[in-house]
């Protein structure tokens, strides 16, 4: 099972026209500051977060309790009093569906943190499979033949081609920056990630490589991820014959 915590700034929109027209540089310092705040928070606790829109934001958040959700709300509510910040928890079969249920959460009360868990369909797998995936070889066949904003563009397209293939396995993917991606999916098997992988890499003539981390928590299998990432870097460095799919289990 995956628990996902939405993190909503509530009434943001319209808070934000009261700043008047010269805002834009505000708000976007604002944002970065409390996305930082949000993921040193999360990641103190072994949960990972990740951007969904500038004013919501995604973490992986298994092993981490509503007691503590209330605790990181209290910290950042401390330094950001003019803001209205809930959270609201999910726990289901995959991330997709743990997302869902705590969109539920949060017209569950009026609480700042609620919870929504799917008991009927509890797996007993507390397990977190994270994929650090990126492009191979994006310094020598990329960069050095592309303009920066045409790899904007290439990257984008691969960031919507990698969401829309994984999520209908009820995975959520997310931007990391320069090519990186990570994919927050349920037990996802090694065959099925390279077949889907390979569907990408035809549609858009690009090589892909990935590793996945499974661990207990995000934190955790983000590293594992990133290790098995770095391992395929490096067996592919030394010119040996490698999978461009590697799996680490903690």
């Amino acid at each position: 099972m995956i628990q996902i915590t939405l993190i909503r700034l509530e009434g943001y929109g319209p808070w934000t026209t009261t700043l008047g027209d010269d805002r834009e540089h505000r708000l976007q310092i604002l944002q970065a500051r409390l996305y930082s705040d949000m993921q040193e928070q999360f990641s103190k606790r072994n949960g990972l977060v990740f951007f969904n829109r500038f004013d919501e934001m995604f973490a992986v958040s298994n092993g981490i309790s509503k007691d503590e959700h209330e605790r990181i709300l209290e910290i950042i509510s401390t330094s950001y009093s003019n803001l209205k910040i809930s959270m609201s928890i999910g726990v289901g079969s995959t991330p997709y569906k743990a997302h869902e249920y705590a969109k539920i959460a949060t017209t569950a009360s009026s609480n700042m943190v609620n919870v929504y868990h799917d008991y009927s369909n509890d797996d007993n797998d507390s397990l977190v499979q994270i994929m650090h995936v990126d492009i191979d070889g994006s310094t020598s066949n990329v960069s050095s033949v592309m303009l920066p904003y045409d790899i904007s563009i290439l990257v984008t397209r691969l960031n919507l081609a990698l969401s829309e293939a994984f999520l209908a396995y009820g995975a959520l993917t997310f931007f990391l920056g320069g090519d990186n991606f990570m994919i927050v999916s349920g037990r996802l098997s090694k065959d099925l990630v390279k077949t889907l992988l390979n569907k990408v890499m035809s549609t858009l003539n690009i090589r892909l490589k990935c590793g996945i981390g499974v661990a207990s928590n995000a934190r955790s299998a983000a590293m594992l991820a990133t290790r098995a990432l770095d391992m395929i870097r490096e067996m592919r460095k030394s010119n040996v014959k490698y999978d461009n799919v590697l799996e680490l289990i903690a």
